[in-house]
């Protein structure tokens, strides 16, 4: 079975809705899309391992729940990644955050890596790649390949929404990584954008063009 998780929380569905809108502006796209990460990243942890630990409350001595086993990494696909990344830490403020930067060659249309720099115990932890996007597919797998290389052993992959052509892309080169995304749009048009999507999430992120 192909590990795809949709995430259908109200909340998630709503400002997505708004995220889409063409009208929306810089500011309020790069609040909506760290809103939407945090509530994402409450979803994706509902399985992190727990562990028993003693403690005194004001009150007595008690009982209460960690999280325990491995740690946690937060891995944003530049640039368009980092706009997720605080999102996440407002809920996981203990995470790394490492950084993988790519670019589409012009001729051979492959992802190239120009930039990596990860934790350096990064077999040790769970990690979340995060991308607003996942269209093709192609800077998806070339990142997950990137961190694999060098010792990553436990991924998923977030996104706010995805293209079937780019959660095709990902179980093809690495079956095993879980997606997560808040939406399977209808597809990819001529030039690779998702649709009905929400345009270029860098560009509406720091208002370039």
């Amino acid at each position: 079975m192909k590990k795809v998780h949709i995430f259908n929380h109200s909340l998630i569905q709503h400002k997505l809705g708004i995220v889409r809108d063409k009208s929306t502006g810089p500011k309020d796209f790069r609040e909506l899309v760290e809103e939407i990460s945090k509530l994402m990243a409450y979803e994706i942890t509902l399985d992190l391992p727990l562990m028993d630990v003693e403690i005194e409350t004001p009150v007595c001595s008690t009982t209460v729940k960690r999280l325990s086993g491995k740690k946690l990494g937060v891995i944003p696909i530049m640039r368009a990644g980092l706009g997720m990344v605080d999102g996440i830490l407002s809920l996981i403020p203990v995470a790394k955050v490492g950084h993988i930067g790519l670019y589409r060659d012009p001729e051979t249309l492959e992802a190239v890596e120009y930039y990596a720099k990860l934790p350096e115990d990064i077999g040790e932890r769970e990690l979340i790649v995060v991308d607003p996007m996942l269209a093709t597919g192609g800077s998806a797998s070339a990142a997950i390949d990137a961190i694999k290389k060098r010792g990553a052993k436990h991924i998923k992959f977030l996104c706010l929404i995805a293209a079937q052509e780019g959660i095709d892309k990902i179980h093809e080169d690495h079956p095993e990584i879980p997606i997560y995304t808040g939406s399977i749009d209808d597809g990819l048009n001529e030039k690779s954008y998702i649709t009905p999507g929400f345009g270029d999430a860098g560009d509406r992120l720091f208002g370039t063009k």
